[in-house]
């Protein structure tokens, strides 16, 4: 079994290479990826003749023409990429398939010519599917077992063959893990100082362009690697961009005599190299690293995805983040505005005065909000607990403290559904500040939005799906019975009177609200109307202000509205971003709403919360006057990055186990 095949693959060529498998390895499909990686080109079939001698090893050789140049075949590979664009929008917009017809035989050829110039088989055109009979039994599941074995069994053949060069460079005294690297110039970075610089083929041998005094270095991931027989071409990837490095086999083994020949052997697509070197112009324009030498800093044990499929799949993108960062640079950029949005939200609250800081997670009773919490418990005292559904209660007891300005920009836990919008763990900044009021909390959070805006944006409007949003100030400020008269004129119910509430409840079902049957008094009539038929249409930011007592349990009463509060909560895109209140001071009033709640949770709904005595005994001790505001952050980068679902700005979202 220790024999190996006999095989030559001849074409007439001036550059060769050399590769050779033992027959009791991989499988060939393996070999011909992994000869790939190598830069050798393998038959798509293997037909071994009769009179192979087995017990003999021979070279397989892979020849490209010596006339072929990379810029020809990147030039090629970029038609393919827009021709398939071209054809994934023809075929969204629903384009019939005679009309698409010559599109895919122009794609065909643009791929059947990248095989000619690389060396490479052109890829088969794939078979039509057969016609499912009526009465055929459906596949097994056994079949799509076997499949998966298969793909699983391939990723581990090449898992096993990576892992095996890195025992060979161990063997050649090279660290396939370095400790330390010293990059002085990102991809970005060169590529602003070499703006409209340098000719096509110019090399700046003296760094003349540049003001780094030391020869260039650069260190990044391999997203894309071309060797042809004494030139290599990689793309490397940092946290800035891409940039080209070029490989010579004469240039590098002015240092290292090896070190091309390393490179072939020892490199695959998803490592992390370093190199140093010049930059230069390549005949097409692109601006490319000239490398005097290279260092390999992390072998990477497992392949990329696909170049031209990559990871698309929603589902793999959440479970696998951290590919889904390698390969889609719009999603590192997505995370990258998210810190300087969080970074410019505490940068203007410092700046006013407002202290951060931290509450407890662990909580002996939910409070601050309507919600179900997650239940947990402390072993060694022996105490039941939840995690915080709000920092709103801490934080008050801080401006009763003597603090007069605090917030807290953290995790919120909520036992609830997910959807685009919700995750049960999410992030919200909460503020108070003493002495103010939700007219001042309206002012503040229209200068926070905007100046986290400004953070990522040049402007104050920006895309959000099908709309374009306007942050420019000041925004619509509406009362909820006024907005909801908008879509029931007729809506003119005295909220302190009881009498009204039937006709209140036949006046929103006839517009559509559903289960108000159950509702008990006004004002919960009002809110539903309000959610049903005017919440989804709130695209541009909005603030609607002055809410019923009842859903408002933390809120001050009205100073000229019987039955109202002073609240407000700022819609956009159709969904709430933020909620601000003038605070409830009066510690009677306070115990009165605690109680209703409790009489709420006691009739068995999970989100009212009960009555917390050691925040209405610091409420007795006096709160001035307070503003309260909480935004929630996740929904404001969904705004400011244009992102369509929640788990698309939160790094690792929950997700169920990956049957």
């Amino acid at each position: 079994m220790a024999s190996a095949i006999l095989l030559s693959v001849l074409r007439p060529a001036s550059r060769t290479a050399a590769f050779s498998f033992s027959r009791s390895s991989i499988s060939y499909a393996t070999q011909r990826s992994i000869a790939s990686s190598q830069g050798v080109c393998l038959p798509q079939q293997l037909d071994i003749p009769r009179y192979v001698t087995r017990t003999t090893t021979t070279r397989i050789f892979s020849t490209t023409e010596a006339d072929v140049k990379p810029e020809d075949i990147s030039a090629v590979e970029a038609q393919i990429a827009t021709k398939g664009d071209e054809i994934r929008s023809l075929k969204e917009k629903g384009i019939a398939k005679p009309e698409l017809t010559p599109h895919i035989e122009e794609l065909l050829a643009l791929k059947a010519k990248l095989a000619e110039l690389t060396g490479e088989a052109a890829p088969a055109p794939a078979p039509k599917k057969e016609k499912k009979k009526k009465n055929a039994p459906p596949p097994k599941k056994k079949q799509n077992n076997a499949k998966k074995d298969e793909i699983e069994m391939s990723i581990n053949e090449l898992r096993d063959s990576r892992l095996g060069k890195v025992k060979a460079m161990r063997e050649a005294g090279a660290e396939p893990y370095a400790y330390v690297y010293d990059p002085n110039r990102s991809a970005s970075q060169l590529a602003d100082e070499y703006e409209g610089k340098l000719e096509p083929g110019e090399e700046d041998a003296n760094n003349e362009h540049t003001s780094c005094e030391e020869e260039i270095a650069v260190a990044g991931r391999i997203m894309a690697r071309r060797v042809f027989g004494k030139l290599a071409f990689y793309s490397l990837q940092d946290e800035t961009g891409t940039i080209q490095l070029q490989f010579d086999k004469k240039r590098l083994g002015e240092r290292d005599a090896e070190s091309f020949k390393n490179l072939k052997a020892w490199t695959d697509s998803g490592d992390i190299i370093g190199a140093k070197g010049t930059v230069r112009r390549t005949d097409k324009g692109e601006l490319t690293l000239y490398a005097k030498e290279w260092t390999m800093l992390t072998k990477s044990a497992l392949p990329l995805p696909d170049k031209y499929h990559g990871l698309t799949d929603i589902s793999k993108r959440y479970r696998n983040r951290h590919l889904d960062l390698i390969v889609n640079p719009s999603v590192r950029d997505t995370f990258y505005k998210r810190a300087k949005i969080t970074s410019s939200l505490r940068r203007q609250l410092d700046a006013k005065g407002f202290l951060e800081i931290e509450t407890p997670v662990l909580h002996t009773q939910p409070g601050g909000a309507e919600a179900k919490p997650f239940e947990t418990y402390h072993n060694s005292m022996d105490m039941d607990l939840t995690l915080r559904i709000a920092t709103e209660l801490h934080l008050k007891r801080l401006i009763i403290g003597g603090f007069p300005r605090v917030y807290e920009l953290g995790r919120i836990f909520r036992n609830e559904g997910i959807s685009t919008r919700h995750n049960p763990e999410f992030t919200s900044v909460e503020l108070y500040q003493a002495y103010a009021d939700y007219d001042d909390m309206m002012d503040l959070t229209e200068e926070l939005v905007c100046g986290m805006a400004n953070e990522v944006s040049d402007s104050t409007t920006m895309p959000y799906g099908e709309h374009t949003i306007s942050l420019e100030r000041p925004w619509r400020r509406v009362t909820m019975h006024d907005i909801v008269k908008e879509e029931i004129p007729d809506f003119e119910f005295d909220l302190n009177d009881p009498s009204t509430l039937d006709a209140a409840k036949a006046a929103a079902a006839a517009a559509g609200v559903p289960d108000v049957a159950k509702l008990t008094t006004v004002g919960y009539v009002l809110n539903a109307c309000f959610e049903e038929l005017c919440e989804p249409k709130l695209i541009q930011p909005t603030f609607v202000i002055d809410y019923p007592v009842e859903v408002s349990p933390l809120s001050k009463p009205h100073r000229s509205k019987a039955g109202m509060v002073e609240r407000f909560e700022l819609f956009a895109t159709g969904r709430e971003m933020a909620n601000s209140f003038s605070e409830l001071t009066d510690p009677v009033d306070q115990r009165e709403r605690f109680e209703a709640q409790a009489a709420k949770k006691e009739a068995g709904d999970e989100e009212a919360c009960d009555v917390d005595e050691e925040f209405l005994s610091a409420l007795e001790q006096g709160m001035p006057p307070t503003g309260g505001l909480g935004i929630g952050i996740d929904r404001l980068v969904m705004l400011l990055t244009d992102s369509p679902s929640i788990r698309d700005v939160i790094a690792f979202p929950l997700l169920k186990p990956d049957a």
